[in-house]
């Protein structure tokens, strides 16, 4: 893990945006399209945490960006060439746009200052989506990932984001997959290698103390 002042130089709420992946009620919320995962994220801590950061990064100024999964109705531009995508289309919950399904979970917080980016296709929310024109405006250089689920969507995120030249962060805590001890050998295996992995804390202690302008 980073020292502390290395981490607060990579976090600077300049530079910095906080993406929440899939923290959707139709995935993390009572009614999951995934119970198991759902009920992962919860018992975990890891959503907590995630509503934790958020309303952190709203107090210290750092832009948040949501990362939500749906599809149509009618299936249109959805993904069929893979078992997942297939499954995903049994199911009894449906990421269905325009639902209660695609909204934030509650204890996840959007402010107005929010950007939502939602995607109809593909596992990555990063890759084919509006998120790296939006960083690039934004003037991301590190991109601070968070949610669900360390199986799929977040190494899909974790490794866009460093082809794409920003420096991805995660706090261990603020993910989740299934089954439980999967998350700990993805980070310790995969996401160790490429992205600096950290703590919830650690995050809202380096947005504690104000930064200097300039």
């Amino acid at each position: 893990m980073p020292s502390y002042e290395q981490l607060r130089e990579l976090l600077d709420p300049a530079s910095t945006v906080l993406m929440t992946v899939e923290c959707q009620q139709g995935v993390v919320g009572p009614e999951s399209a995934l119970p198991e995962l759902a009920a992962e994220a919860r018992s975990s801590g890891a959503l907590a945490n995630v509503a934790r950061l958020v309303s952190a990064a709203h107090q210290s100024g750092v832009q948040v960006l949501h990362a939500i999964a749906e599809r149509r109705p009618d299936g249109r531009g959805a993904n069929h060439n893979a078992r997942l995508f297939r499954a995903a289309g049994r199911l009894p919950v449906q990421q269905l746009s325009g639902t209660a399904a695609v909204r934030i979970a509650p204890p996840v917080e959007v402010a107005d200052e929010d950007l939502v980016v939602r995607r109809l296709h593909g596992l990555s929310p990063v890759a084919g989506t509006d998120v790296d024109p939006l960083l690039r405006n934004l003037g991301c250089r590190t991109l601070l990932i968070t949610g669900v689920s360390a199986n799929i969507a977040i190494p899909n995120a974790v490794f866009d984001a460093v082809n794409l030249g920003y420096t991805a962060v995660v706090p261990a805590d603020a993910i989740a997959g299934v089954p439980a001890d999967y998350t700990p050998a993805m980070i310790r295996n995969t996401l160790a290698l490429v992205a600096t992995i950290t703590t919830a804390q650690e995050v809202l202690g380096a947005w504690k103390r104000p930064y200097r302008a300039g």
